[in-house]
């Protein structure tokens, strides 16, 4: 008979390509991991792998036991979550992850009604990049992520995987506070083209901020002189804040911190789209829909851009 960890191996092979990756990704040794698939090999009598190169490619008869596998581990994974429907109590371990404006202005809350709704419940949260995030929840690595898509820049889709909106996150120009007492370069900015020749914070090349962002800027006319990077929105925030650059942000950072700097609209009026995803032969999950549903609740109880406006302690509104 095929041994279904076994089975799982070679599926995890042909989702991330190497048997270094696989190893790194389970905590196996690289060893291990060949050894164990020429195990496979041996009981399903047939080449699995073949060498081309330096690369592993599988074979056809291995593309069919993958697909089995994606199969059996649906069937399973729908056969935990009807077992755990019939019980009275929301229990057991859900395995989140989220990216970091997300966990600041959403989790917190999540978990405290989570607390209070279903206190046998464990989240275990990690903080991953969305195009990460999005791809481990395919390949069963977490339960549940929380993603962002930004205008004209789709996040990738899993045919495993449903989405639900969760919100739409306005951008905007983020530009230090006027100080009354000096006058600087940063308080001549009224609009994304008035800071073409400032400094600017981005997130990393890559990134599908980094990637609407620059083309936000060169639609306005201008390539953006990025002296900063990081994927740190709070550190985004402390640069403005303290007079060193301008950035683009999303409203959702201002959700659990007062805003000490000024903002500016942007042509068009952009939003980011915040989605949940999870796999579908988990949508009878209880606890996994308990998680779900409680982030959805959050995110609609969320004060308004408007309100924040009314508490910042400095805000000059874009004119055009």
């Amino acid at each position: 008979m095929l041994e279904m960890r076994r089975l799982r191996l070679l599926r995890e092979l042909s989702l991330r390509g190497t048997i270094a990756e696989v190893a790194y990704e389970l905590s196996y040794s690289p060893s291990s991991v060949s050894q164990q698939l020429s195990l496979l090999e041996a009981e399903a009598g047939v080449k699995l792998l073949q060498r081309n190169g330096r690369t592993l490619s599988l074979t056809p008869q291995a593309q069919v036991l993958v697909a089995h596998t994606e199969q059996l581990l649906d069937s399973m994974e729908r056969a935990e979550a009807d077992l755990s429907a019939t019980l009275s109590t929301v229990s057991g371990t859900v395995r989140l992850a989220v990216f970091q404006t997300a966990m600041l202005a959403i989790l917190p809350g999540a978990l405290g009604q989570l607390r209070q709704q279903h206190p046998h419940l464990r989240v275990e949260m990690s903080q991953q990049e969305p195009e990460r995030a999005l791809h481990e929840t395919a390949a069963r690595n977490f339960d549940l992520v929380v993603a962002e898509q930004y205008p004209g820049h789709a996040a990738r889709h899993f045919e495993n995987l449903d989405r639900r909106t969760l919100t739409h996150d306005a951008l905007r120009l983020a530009l230090p506070a006027t100080d009354p007492t000096e006058v600087s370069e940063f308080d001549r900015v009224i609009r994304i083209e008035d800071a073409a020749h400032l400094p600017w914070v981005m997130e990393p090349v890559g990134a599908a901020s980094r990637h609407w962002a620059e083309q936000a800027c060169r639609t306005a006319g201008f390539e953006p002189d990025v002296r900063y990077e990081t994927a740190d929105l709070q550190a985004h925030v402390q640069l403005v804040e303290s007079g060193n650059a301008v950035a683009l942000l999303p409203d959702l950072v201002w959700a659990q911190r007062r805003r000490g700097l000024r903002i500016a609209d942007l042509p068009g009026a952009p939003v980011r789209t915040v989605f949940t995803a999870m796999r579908h032969s988990s949508e009878r999950n209880p606890a996994i829909l308990a998680v779900r549903e409680c982030l959805h609740d959050q995110a609609q109880s969320l004060p308004s851009p408007h309100a924040a406006e009314r508490n910042a302690e400095v805000v000059t509104p874009a004119t055009e």
